[in-house]
């Protein structure tokens, strides 16, 4: 026990650089997607301007794994970073998700569909959800063909938000992975894929933090949904 305050600090100071570092990424995504947004593809831009829109997805990699180690420093409870629930219109939701992604989307050539109703209020961690659909999408990203979808409405009096593709869909070790991390367990390293299972455990571990007369979030990964694609589905009570 006396190792405790020297604990607090290397949690403080950890959280603390994975802050530091995701704000310079934020910086160089922002200047990516202004380059891109100020580039469109033309006979002079032409090689250039797909390295630059794979370079922007990966910058997104990068913060949404940072701000996803923010999250789990969070999820402990330490007061820098507290869990906050508060009052949120969807149609703000749908706005800042869809944000985030445009410039990313538009240099893929990739249609974003988007469902909810605007003046739908629902009790959230702001920052963590909007993490978790930017990952989501992120993925949706790399694995669709051309259209992604988010829907949210109220099923059985939760919130369930859906982000779909028209991909290939999930395989059956990702199906397997998703429960798996609905049950506290990663689902390891994979340095073919460069995939450490931190994506679906920190968003996993975000659903079961929304917790509301006993009952708890869920997220769940499915293939079908509106294109027959995969379907990440997280439902908030």
């Amino acid at each position: 026990m006396d190792d405790a305050p020297e604990s607090n600090e290397l949690f403080l100071f950890l959280a603390s650089t994975a802050h530091d570092m995701k704000n310079s990424v934020s910086v160089l995504s922002g200047t990516l997607e202004t380059l891109l947004a100020q580039a469109a593809p033309t006979s002079a831009t032409e090689a250039a301007y797909p390295q630059m829109a794979h370079m922007l997805y990966q910058t997104k990699r990068l913060n949404d794994n940072l701000i996803q180690l923010l999250a789990l420093y969070k999820q402990v409870g330490k007061p820098a970073y507290p869990f906050d629930m508060q009052p949120l219109a969807m149609g703000d939701l749908v706005a800042q998700v869809a944000g985030a992604s445009r410039v990313l989307l538009d240099s893929r050539h990739i249609k974003l569909e988007t469902q909810a109703d605007p003046e739908l209020v629902w009790h959230v961690d702001e920052d963590l959800i909007v993490g978790v659909l930017g990952h989501a999408i992120n993925n949706a990203i790399h694995y669709t063909k051309d259209t992604i979808r988010l829907a949210i409405a109220v099923v059985d009096g939760d919130l369930e938000i859906r982000i779909e593709d028209n991909g290939g869909g999930y395989s059956n070790a990702m199906l397997e992975a998703g429960v798996s991390a609905m049950h506290g367990a990663s689902a390891g390293v994979n340095f073919l894929t460069n995939s450490t299972g931190l994506g679906l455990y920190f968003s996993s571990e975000v659903a079961k933090m929304h917790k509301h007369r006993q009952r708890s979030g869920r997220l769940r990964l499915e293939n079908g949904g509106a294109y027959g694609g995969a379907c990440f589905v997280l439902s908030l009570p």
